[in-house]
């Protein structure tokens, strides 16, 4: 029977760039709190490229070989917790190409999906260091069917509604969302869960990096828009509950997919 509530935690954390033993050291000290807070979470998601930050020109020699370091790490977490983890994204190596890639797990310890960011942004250098990935990202964790974007993504309402038309009903976003575009990360993911009736789950990075500066406000929005937790600029552990009933109550009562009229569109 497909679980309707969720308790979802937020790791949002600073990512020291270009350490990535600092970075799986502070990770395991935040799923540790994670997992011994209350109430004990169903998924845990963490913030996008945590392993390195942006060292990009040194990625190759810091990124993860096939991601084996942290699915070791991720995979006994979820197995010996019985927690689903949406495991940000991190800087992954697949021979002579770098991706920037989500792994999730069941609470199996099992992987059950993969993601590499499929829209690179410029303004980071991501096109010149990093390669574009070259699916969607679709999984089902307990039974429910998800989605999952990152960062730059939600620019691009497209992919969203195509995770949705697939049958997502909430939808997980790694971020390293940078100062000064709060009211764009809060506007761009607010609009995506009210176009598309589902609960949005973002955590973005905090802390600084060079001369960027990442402002946190991680957040897990309702189908409604409705905001049911926005964290501040500091590490924190955040947490919310989900009632995945929503999604159906909205969307029968806007039914929005069903008026649409893409023929003409």
């Amino acid at each position: 029977m497909t679980q309707k509530r969720w308790n979802v935690a937020l790791l949002q954390m600073d990512v020291a760039i270009g350490e990535p033993e600092k970075n799986f050291a502070k990770l395991e000290t935040m799923l540790s709190e994670a997992v011994e807070g209350e109430p004990k979470p169903d998924v845990i998601i963490f913030p996008e490229m945590w392993n390195t930050g942006y060292a990009l020109e040194q990625i190759h020699e810091l990124a993860d070989p096939n991601g084996e370091q942290t699915a070791a790490l991720l995979s006994e977490f979820s197995r010996k917790h019985g927690v689903n983890i949406i495991g940000g994204s991190i800087a992954e190596k697949k021979g002579d190409d770098i991706f920037n890639t989500i792994y999730a797990f069941d609470r199996e310890g099992k992987p059950v999906a993969d993601y590499s960011k499929i829209h690179l942004f410029r303004l980071m250098d991501e096109e010149k260091y990093l390669k574009e990935g070259g699916r969607i990202g679709q999984l089902q964790l307990d039974g429910v069917p998800a989605g999952m974007m990152i960062c730059y993504d939600i620019r691009f309402p497209e992919l969203s509604r195509k995770l949705a038309l697939g049958g997502a009903q909430i939808l997980f976003v790694p971020a390293e969302w940078p100062n000064p575009r709060l009211h764009h990360w809060r506007t761009l993911l607010t609009a995506r869960a009210i176009e598309n009736q589902m609960f949005v789950v973002s955590c973005n990075r905090v802390g600084i990096s060079g001369t960027t500066e990442f402002f946190g406000h991680s957040m897990v929005i309702d189908p409604w828009g409705e905001i049911l937790v926005e964290g501040g600029e500091s590490e924190a552990v955040l947490r919310a509950e989900i009632d995945l009933e929503l999604v159906s109550q909205v969307r029968n009562k806007i039914p929005v997919f069903e008026d649409r009229r893409p023929a003409l569109y």
